[in-house]
């Protein structure tokens, strides 16, 4: 039996593209081999690569001055690639919203001075700093920010404005709401989220920053290196661009990314009024800057949270604990969730809170 997965990666994926490539998984596109097997130097593989830099292209209208890269080592790896590749007078900016943008930063220290010039530290990272009220430094190679913080559940609702390159984390939020790809230099995403399983990250650079790497940055995070060669360098993860391909198939199906935003608003919503009308439940988070992707929230014991996570798993409801640095309960509610999943978690909210009031 399905059930509902609200982990917060790897997450769910639509089941119209699990029985696809289930389909194809012995025999893809006449081959006789499965994704799996075939080689990426096959015309085969280089058409999925190519359909799936298209599709990516189509939904997040991605102008042709930027390039669109498949590469591995996940977002975590990008922490160094973007110092590597940007970090050219050894100066840059972070805004430090969560745990990941604190790690991209402290990363970024690896290879100059990566000055902090915001952070909402100060309240358990339960709100985003006012973009317009810091002061960015005149001398920084790009600003890096984490658009949508996976465990704190906040999110940018407005862009930083920035002199320098905007280079941005979009990890757990990618393909969920719109966004003016011309305003960042370069956005970077783990697909484990919203648009593939684990194996394959998504690089979205501006072709003039992409030319002078750090001499020291290695051939293999040298988004040049990657670029001239179609994300092709070496062996991709396969499977992982492949499945991120039907994915972006399917969300083109469903009417694109703001089809989409309007059905993860009206998710969200669901999950939200219901907290917020609780006296059982709580968000810390500022409402302003709330997650649509990642939400969440405590029972008024963490004797009563573990009971949650464990009677949730027992209704079909699995991967709602929420992480180590926070507590409680995560619902992770990506692209894949439909409607029904958090409405029967919303069901299972009001029943246990009736219970253990």
């Amino acid at each position: 039996m399905r059930v509902y997965n609200f982990s917060a990666g790897p997450s769910m994926l639509p089941q119209e593209v699990l029985e696809e490539a289930q389909r194809e998984f012995l025999d893809f596109a006449g081959t006789g081999m499965s994704v799996c097997e075939i080689s990426h130097r096959d015309k085969a593989f280089s058409a999925i690569v190519e359909e799936a830099e298209a599709n990516l292209r189509e939904l997040m209208n991605i102008p042709q001055e930027y390039c669109v890269l498949f590469v591995q080592g996940g977002a975590s790896q990008q922490f160094a690639a973007v110092p590597l590749n940007l970090m050219h007078t050894g100066k840059a900016d972070y805004i430090v919203t969560g745990n990941f943008a604190k790690k991209a930063w402290q990363e970024g220290k690896i290879y100059g001075d990566a000055r902090v010039i915001a952070s909402s530290e100060d309240k358990t990272y339960t709100y985003i700093p006012d973009v317009d009220k810091i002061a960015y430094n005149d001398d920084a190679d790009y600003v890096h920010i984490t658009s949508n913080n996976t465990i704190f559940g906040t999110r940018y609702a407005k862009f930083p404005e920035t002199k320098a390159p905007l280079v941005c984390d979009m990890s757990s939020e990618i393909l969920s709401r719109e966004v003016d790809v011309t305003k960042f230099g370069v956005i970077y995403a783990g697909a484990q989220k919203n648009l593939a399983p684990a194996g394959v990250t998504i690089v979205i650079a501006r072709r003039d920053l992409i030319e002078n790497p750090l001499p020291v940055c290695p051939t293999m995070l040298k988004w040049k290196t990657q670029a001239n060669d179609g994300s092709l360098y070496n062996t991709p993860p396969c499977f992982s661009i492949y499945m991120a391909n039907l994915v972006l198939r399917h969300l083109k199906k469903l009417g694109g990314v703001k089809a989409i935003n309007e059905v993860n608003v009206y998710k969200a919503g669901l999950l939200y009024d219901f907290i917020d009308s609780s006296s059982f439940y709580t968000n810390n988070v500022v409402k302003e800057y709330r997650s649509i992707m990642n939400v969440p929230f405590v029972t008024p014991s963490k004797e009563l949270d573990e009971k949650f996570v464990k009677e949730a798993k027992a209704n079909g409801l699995v991967t709602l604990k929420g992480h180590r640095l926070v507590g409680g309960m995560r619902a992770s509610i990506y692209n894949a969730m439909p409607v029904e999943g958090v409405k029967k978690l919303v069901e299972f909210m009001k029943k246990f809170e009736q219970e253990n009031a």
